[in-house]
């Protein structure tokens, strides 16, 4: 199994888990007893969907570091990469914006706008693939923002033949790919002399 297979089990592992704790946790009919008279007041509850405001907080996370890689690498290295094997630095760039489209599809429950490989393909130059990222972000947004600890649980069919699964899961794979190829673009920079986003601020 390679580090990338191992890496998205590990994330799908934890959406499983987490919607198990969505599942099993659930409005209680028992009432909490009336603490003493002079006792100390019981702390505040915890904030509303823990769960789903950890992936959303991921997802704000991942998306700054590919926007502020499109952003900061120069146009004439957007053809650069270490060995012919590899993606060249705008290849990854269109290819999350593409792979965006379909994670986040999937868990809007709507078939997606765009093919994986279609910006990978027709984006040449660096405005066009950063709008193409862009757009694919503003999409994925629509999907986080209005996710709940319930809706997360609720099983959909994922994306890439995933069969069915909890929508958390579509979406913690769509942050751990965009995490994934941070890591590829982490390298380019240090080869061509640059500090990434993420250590520049």
């Amino acid at each position: 199994m390679s580090a990338a297979v191992e890496q998205r089990v590990a994330w799908r592992v934890m959406a499983i888990a987490g919607a198990c704790v969505v599942a099993l946790s659930g409005p209680s009919s028992a009432q909490a007893p009336t603490p003493p008279s002079g006792a100390a007041k019981p702390q505040s509850a915890a904030p509303a969907n823990p769960i789903s405001r950890a992936i959303v907080k991921a997802w704000e996370s991942a998306k700054r570091n590919l926007i502020e890689s499109a952003e900061q690498m120069p146009e004439s290295d957007y053809e650069f990469k270490p060995v012919d094997q590899v993606r060249t630095f705008g290849q990854l760039l269109a290819h999350v914006a593409g792979a965006n489209y379909v994670f986040c599809s999937a868990a809007r429950g709507e078939k997606s706008p765009s093919s994986e490989d279609a910006f990978e393909k027709n984006a040449r130059t660096k405005a066009a693939i950063i709008k193409a990222l862009s757009d694919s972000v503003g999409y994925c947004d629509v999907a986080y923002k209005g996710l709940t600890d319930r809706s997360a649980a609720e099983s959909i069919a994922l994306p890439f033949d995933g069969g069915d699964g909890p929508r958390a899961a579509a979406l913690i794979d769509n942050t751990g790919h965009l995490n994934e190829h941070y890591g590829n673009l982490v390298t380019y920079f240090r080869i061509k002399g640059m500090v990434p986003p993420s250590s520049r601020r």
